[in-house]
């Protein structure tokens, strides 16, 4: 019998780069001549209401960038944002592409991400037609590691938590997922993902 019932991923760090870290925003920073400091302090202040879906791009760009007038618009800044996002280098797109194709359980995303971000990233790299189901942070109103993100996927998924496998590449989050009781991978690389789920009996 196959060992997992649901394999989820996370996306930012496994699959993809992350969509709007720190890096994308120092991208930003030089790109359009912000302050720095304030776009850190006023990202931080309102970060995790965008990321659980209580306000919108919108609403997050007037906090952090649009509190003064400037010289581009919402949506050029938007369209910098997303192209920030790119295949992670020696990332698992592949090995996600491959357990999609063989479908030997059901397959989907376990991520912290705002609505608006999520949305093109899953669109624009084809995420949606591999996942069967999307626990993303902007969806669940919650965050990783927040235990009642895992306590809910767990209560939708209606699976024994050590039917579930969990990919992530931050410490906390695969200790989250380990404390809800499902098993857990930290990922660090496409070739020891690849070994770790051939020694779980996944390949």
């Amino acid at each position: 019998m196959f060992p997992f019932d649901v394999i989820l991923f996370d996306v930012g760090g496994v699959l993809l780069t992350n969509g709007w870290d720190r890096g994308e925003r120092a991208a930003a920073v030089a790109h359009f001549g912000l302050d720095a400091a304030a776009l850190e302090t006023r990202h931080a202040a309102v970060m995790e209401a965008w990321e659980c879906g209580e306000i919108d791009l919108n609403q997050y760009l007037d906090a952090a960038v649009f509190y003064e007038p400037r010289a581009f618009s919402h949506s050029e800044f938007f369209s910098f944002m997303i192209a920030q996002s790119q295949r992670l280098p020696h990332g698992a797109l592949h090995i996600l592409a491959e357990l999609a194709e063989s479908n030997p359980c059901m397959i989907g995303a376990l991520n912290n991400e705002a609505r608006e971000t999520n949305e093109f990233r899953f669109g624009h790299f084809g995420l949606r037609r591999h996942f069967k189901v999307a626990f993303s942070s902007c969806y669940m109103g919650l965050r990783k590691p927040e235990p009642a993100i895992y306590r809910r996927a767990l209560d939708i998924l209606g699976c024994k938590p050590e039917r579930v496998l969990f990919i992530d590449d931050r410490e906390e989050n695969v200790a989250g997922g380990l404390a809800a009781g499902m098993r857990a991978i930290q990922f660090t690389g496409a070739d020891a993902l690849q070994a770790a789920l051939e020694e779980l009996g996944v390949f």
